[in-house]
């Protein structure tokens, strides 16, 4: 009998697998839906662990504070607005029929008042391509173009921290670190080269499933591995 797989362990929810949240600064959103425009000072630019990208921190005039994904090029005594009459400048908020077509934009709501959901991580900006009566299309980072309400805020600008990629690991101990503040299981070793009483796809002669890789939804968790719920296998016709 072979050890239980690593989709049965995660599901167990053990302190390996769980997320540690507890090393979160603060939720990075927008503060509430107000029509006014209100004016604001970064008063800090911190590290939040498992985030790659800084967060600003700022205070609003009337004492209120609030945490945000960082623009590039904002820095600590900035002065930024957050409303519909906020001037089109690097760090402010605005709606987005708002905000004119071709700005890079980052941070941007699915719905108005979410606090924001999309393009926020480290150099994942996307741009508004063009407004038809109360929506705006946006240009997503995967080349998808979204079509949002034109009250949905954004961020002016690009995230910060969009270099990260360039600088090499160099050794697994750093991929540890890395990932050790997600909520990610690093190694994570593939089912094709275990043995066959350690996962479904292990065992033969050479790497390989071996059979057929699709299990039905309602698979129970010790073989519910591989494409769950195709729609379709094989390769597509040209």
């Amino acid at each position: 009998m072979g050890k239980r797989i690593l989709s049965q362990r995660a599901g167990r929810g053990t302190s390996v697998f769980r997320s540690p949240s507890h090393l979160r600064v603060a939720p990075a959103r927008y503060p509430t839906l107000t029509e006014s425009t209100k004016r604001g000072v970064v008063v800090e630019l911190v590290h939040d662990p498992g985030r790659w990208v800084p967060l600003a921190r700022v205070v609003l005039e009337d004492g209120s504070e609030f945490y945000t994904p960082a623009a590039e090029g904002v820095y600590v005594g900035q002065v930024v607005y957050i409303g519909p009459q906020s001037p089109i400048a690097v760090g402010n908020i605005l709606p987005l029929n708002k905000i004119p077509e071709g700005t890079k934009v980052f941070n941007i709501e699915l719905r108005p008042g979410d606090g924001g959901k999309l393009a926020r991580q480290a150099g994942s900006y996307s741009v508004v391509l063009g407004k038809s009566g109360s929506y705006v299309i946006v240009l997503l980072p995967s080349g998808e173009q979204r079509t949002l309400l034109g009250s949905c805020r954004a961020t002016i600008g690009v995230p910060a921290g969009a270099g990260r990629p360039e600088k090499p690991l160099l050794k697994a101990g750093l991929s540890y670190h890395k990932w050790k503040v997600k909520a990610r299981k690093w190694p994570r070793v593939r089912g094709v080269v275990m043995n066959a009483v350690s996962h479904p796809h292990g065992g033969g002669s050479h790497q390989s499933v071996s059979r057929s890789s699709t299990v039905s939804r309602n698979a129970p968790p010790g073989r519910k591995v591989g494409h769950i719920a195709a729609k379709r296998t094989g390769r597509t016709k040209r």
